[in-house]
């Protein structure tokens, strides 16, 4: 609930949300995504199941680039895609997905990359259902509260489940904590976003 009444999200619905914080948070993104991708190929390579390892490498590949293709539609009218500097919330962000995926179990690496699909995908329902005074905010929301979205984020959610299920339970409380981590970090993301955060003693041209 929290996260649906941040203002970025509110800003979304209402058409009000300033056009430099969602410019942002799409060159925001486009960062992450790529950190995102390099974290599912990882997860994938010690997937126990050959279709888990199939379906993380495809969702690194066919879904990252669709989502890549709607930020370059949304950002064109900002000039296109530009080099930005990792802002510290993402920054934080991906080293602590990269992190659990490369240096922990399979379940709890999957733990800490299933918020980032889960909560996009009922944030995404949630906002469809209020609908959008923004075209481009609408083409936003549409992406995550598409029927073929939903049936990716299941997949990850019945693999999450099936991991869990043969996990010890040392792993299942850590894959708990890493899962509540992510959660708060997408928080922190739009959050970042609505800021526009910046470093400080960023060396000015």
């Amino acid at each position: 609930r929290q996260t649906l009444d941040h203002p970025f999200l509110q800003g979304l619905v209402s058409g009000k949300l300033p056009r430099e914080s969602f410019h942002f948070y799409l060159r925001q993104d486009s960062l992450y995504l790529k950190a995102f991708a390099q974290a599912l190929h990882a997860l994938a390579a010690k997937a126990p199941d050959e279709d888990w390892a199939s379906t993380l490498a495809k969702h690194a590949t066919e879904a990252i680039a669709a989502e890549r293709e709607l930020h370059r539609g949304l950002l064109a009218a900002a000039g296109g895609a530009r080099e930005v500097e990792m802002a510290p919330t993402n920054l934080a962000y991906t080293n602590h997905l990269l992190a659990s995926v490369t240096r922990l179990s399979f379940t709890e690496g999957l733990a800490a990359m299933l918020p980032c699909y889960w909560i996009y995908w009922e944030v995404g329902k949630e906002l469809k259902r209020r609908g959008s005074a923004d075209p481009d905010y609408a083409r936003w929301i549409d992406q995550y509260s598409a029927p073929e979205y939903g049936s990716t984020v299941k997949q990850v959610l019945a693999m999450m489940n099936q991991a869990a299920a043969s996990a010890s339970a040392a792993e299942r409380d850590n894959a708990r904590r890493l899962f509540l981590i992510s959660a708060r970090y997408e928080y922190l993301f739009w959050d970042m976003a609505w800021r526009r955060e910046s470093w400080p003693f960023t060396r000015k041209e």
